[in-house]
């Protein structure tokens, strides 16, 4: 493959640095805007395309991000590789949904591997077979997000159907790329027995070895407030790993290193 074009652009709404959370190491997480899902619980609703409007009309440009070319990305990223290096740390693609602008994010993810440096993305995988499957020939770790097994139950929190999702997974899977299932543990949707058992039982048939647990939170709740758009979660509780035991071990009975993060 040629080249990419590192004056390409893409549309970021903030490099976060020192992230331990999002792949191995300390890594440098770059949020892409832009999301074709509508999660009620999304703390990160200005990346989503329905309030996109808000986002700009906010004149926030914490909400709503601006224009960086591919050379602008690594050498903001490249700022910290000694610590990539020290730690095996390196870059992780996130969003909202990385593979809406997916072009530009695989360009960077060429480039970035021709730098030597990590290369993980997060991603609901929801896009076309040849988008994804374009997208994961640079990738070095998938951090996958599963939100339901349910294709009915996915569809009526989230806005899509879960199928070409679990068929992206699948794809992944068969192509040898290490991929982390991640599930946030969110109440009235999955945070209870049945749903953790269809969904464990589903990733143990698929292969995945390794699930990230992420119990809701309300981190994101001040910026529905800045978008001035409704949040229907404001008052659920967030949840706790103490209190996920139970839901912990069902993954752990499939057979599953699974743990919260």
């Amino acid at each position: 493959m040629p080249a990419a074009d590192n004056t390409q652009t893409g549309l970021i709404f903030n490099i976060q640095k020192f992230s331990i959370h999002d792949g191995p190491g300390i890594r440098s997480t770059i949020f892409f805007a832009g999301c074709p899902l509508s999660c009620l619980w999304c703390s990160n609703p200005e990346s989503q395309n329905r309030n996109r409007q808000a986002a700009l009309a906010s004149g926030d440009p914490k909400l709503a991000g601006r224009a960086w070319t591919i050379e602008e990305v690594l050498v903001e990223v490249e700022k910290d590789r000694c610590f990539y290096e020290e730690s095996g740390g390196g870059i992780t693609l996130s969003g909202g949904e990385v593979l809406q602008q997916h072009a530009f994010a695989t360009a960077l993810l060429q480039e970035a591997g021709r730098r030597s440096l990590h290369r993980a993305a997060e991603t609901t995988g929801f896009a076309s077979h040849k988008i994804f499957a374009e997208f994961i020939q640079h990738i070095d770790l998938l951090l996958f997000d599963m939100k339901h097994h349910d294709r009915e139950i996915h569809r009526e929190k989230t806005g899509v159907y879960n199928d070409v999702i679990l068929e992206n997974m699948r794809y992944a899977l068969e192509q040898g790329v290490p991929v982390i299932a991640r599930i946030p543990v969110i109440p009235g949707f999955n945070a209870n027995k049945r749903a953790a058992k269809g969904m464990a039982g589903l990733l143990r048939d698929m292969g995945i070895s390794q699930v990230h647990l992420l119990p809701f939170h309300q981190f994101g709740e001040k910026k529905y407030e800045q978008l001035g758009i409704s949040y229907t979660m404001r008052d659920v509780k967030q949840l706790h790993p103490e209190n996920l035991q139970t839901y912990l071990n069902i993954f752990l009975e499939e057979g599953l290193e699974a743990s919260f993060h």
